[in-house]
């Protein structure tokens, strides 16, 4: 097992070494790209695998944070509590939840003229319980990719591959992140590959229109956003300070989390509290639409069918499986926190029927679709409309229920999308009215998408049940005077009875039933053993987190209870 310092040593490998992998590929091609990607991906996983393995019970009962639940009721608790942050200024394995490794200091003059330093956006990254398993899925999804993308991809592939390697370092950029900006620049970043991806080597006659029309969305998104963290760092900078103690530039999540707490709960000033209520209404809604149109809530979605469906299918993958959870993780990193008050007032109401529309509108356009791809792309919208729900309910059970979903949602639909990837190349039609009885040709290919299927749709002993029903619960407790708890949840686990509907009507249309399959020129094979190596391990997973998902849980239990508890803080001050 790593020790704490080493682990802090090794953590900033986890975004080198794709930025690393990224720059060797770019100097080869042909198999020996391929064959060093699969490496490359392989290592980057084992990696991982050490950290965490190492690291999750540090995470989860931190000696300097007590496990007790009384202690989460203290209003000083700190309300992030980052593992091994690399730069940590306190010595002995201790953690200060903070970093010396500057990238731009901010300089100013106080009262006697001299110039001193305000404030600096940081290296700052680390785990806690909320990313660490998010962490796992960036690592871990991309092996599959690289071995489905092993015959799919014969043109250029060091550059190919080396453009996933860049996807898959801001991505964990953005879950590692506990600097703001650090955490923005990150989340912008993830748009130059997947425009150079989907544009380069799409396979649809629209693929260009594709890429242009999913950067300009989120680029718009974000730069709205980017207004918001620079009104949230602005305002708490304005407003902190009192008496002999300066003003706080900061760019520390964890320490502009505190400070909102410190200013909501704890100001003598009742304009002053009044006016932090006031102001995070505008706040939430500049820094929740970029994280909408990443996930992509409805109405902001309608990039998201044609980028699916054009992508080439490990793209769609990482797409579906990562980039739509950053905007998911971006509602709970950054606006829980920071707009407590604004997420009941505001998020709940809006964020939250327009998660409702979105799990109802979803399931209903995937019912209606004809292309398997697009049927899939619209799925995704309904499943993330309950997490953006879940969250926005402000509950322990909604923050743990969302968070676990963004993995099984993560793994469930990325094995879907692999294997309906698959059935395609072989006989390269996408449309749902070309299929029928594909399981007599194709035996372990439909055994596999029926066993993630059923993932998918939340059976009971499989890994998006636990999930969903954290959820469900999570939104029936919510206690938000805006809304009606049980009327949402009726909708939501309504949405979930869709996914089930549209789900097996695919499945008996296309693998069961009379034999009709489009002709092909050459014999049909079922899954290669490279194949079933890249799916095999998803579907082990999805058995595995329905049946032992209280170790996942348990880690990320601290850092729930602690944002649940704002949540309470807030409800108490709307009252």
């Amino acid at each position: 097992m790593l020790t704490p310092d080493l682990i802090r040593l090794l953590l900033p490998a986890l975004i080198g070494l794709p930025v690393l992998a990224a720059l060797v590929l770019r100097l080869v091609d042909g198999s020996r790209a391929r064959m060093a990607a699969l490496v490359l991906s392989i290592t980057h996983f084992v990696l991982t695998l050490a950290i965490v393995a190492s690291g999750m019970l540090d995470v989860q009962t931190d000696p300097n944070v007590s496990s007790s639940i009384d202690r989460f009721k203290k209003k000083a608790e700190q309300i992030f509590a980052p593992q091994f942050v690399p730069g940590d200024p306190l010595p002995g394995g201790k953690n200060s939840y903070s970093t010396t490794y500057d990238i731009i200091a901010f300089h100013g003059t106080n009262a006697e003229g001299e110039r001193v330093k305000l404030g600096a956006a940081q290296f700052f990254i680390g785990l806690d319980g909320l990313n660490i398993w998010l962490v796992c899925l960036a690592s871990f999804m991309l092996v599959p990719v690289v071995l489905y993308s092993w015959d799919s991809i014969r043109d250029r592939e060091g550059a190919y591959y080396s453009w996933l390697f860049f996807l898959q370092a801001g991505v964990l950029g953005v879950f590692l992140s506990f600097d703001i900006l650090l955490f923005y620049v990150c989340f912008e970043l993830t748009l130059v590959p997947l425009l150079f991806l989907i544009g380069g080597w799409g396979t649809g006659p629209s693929r260009r229109d594709a890429s242009r029309k999913l950067f300009l969305f989120t680029l718009a998104g974000g730069l709205i956003t980017l207004i918001g963290i620079a009104g949230i760092v602005l305002f708490v900078y304005t407003q902190s300070g009192n008496g002999n103690q300066p003003r706080e530039l900061t760019f520390s999540i964890p320490r502009l989390a505190d400070l909102v707490q410190a200013n909501l709960s704890q100001s003598t000033s009742e304009s002053t509290r009044e006016l932090w209520r006031s102001t995070q209404v505008y706040l939430f809604l500049a820094l929740a639409i970029g994280f909408a149109v990443k996930v992509p809530i409805v109405p902001l979605h309608s990039w998201q069918p044609g980028a699916y469906t054009e992508a080439p299918t490990g793209v769609t993958v990482m797409l579906s499986a990562l980039l739509a959870k950053m905007g998911t993780f971006g509602l709970v990193r950054i606006c829980l926190p920071l707009c407590p008050d604004a997420t009941l007032s505001v998020g709940m109401p809006l964020l939250g029927v327009l998660g409702i529309i979105g799990i109802l509108y979803g399931g209903f356009c995937a019912f209606a679709q004809t292309d398997l791809r697009k049927l899939l792309a619209y799925s995704s919208i309904s499943h993330l409309g309950l997490s953006v729900l879940a969250i926005m309910a402000f509950s322990a059970g909604g923050i743990a229920g969302s968070v676990l979903h963004m993995v099984n949602h993560g793994l469930s639909t990325g094995a879907m999308f692999l294997l309906v990837g698959m059935l395609i190349r072989r006989y390269g039609s996408a449309q749902i009215s070309d299929y029928s009885g594909v399981w007599s040709r194709l035996p372990i290919l439909t055994g596999f998408l029926l066993f993630v299927s059923l993932a998918s749709v939340g059976l009971p002993g499989l890994n998006n049940f636990v999930s969903e029903v954290l959820m469900l619960g999570g939104v029936l407790e919510a206690r938000n005077s805006n809304i009606s708890s049980i009327a949402f949840t009726i909708l939501a686990a309504l949405g979930i009875f869709l996914s089930a509907w549209y789900t097996m009507t695919m499945l008996r249309r296309v693998f069961f039933g009379p034999e009709k399959l489009p002709h092909t020129t050459e014999p049909v094979k079922d899954l290669t053993p490279r194949e079933r190596f890249a799916v095999a391990p998803i579907a082990i997973l999805c058995l595995l987190l329905g049946v032992m998902s209280q170790p996942l849980l348990d880690v990320m239990k601290r850092d729930v209870v602690r944002l649940s508890q704002v949540g309470d803080e807030a409800r108490v001050r709307a009252k």
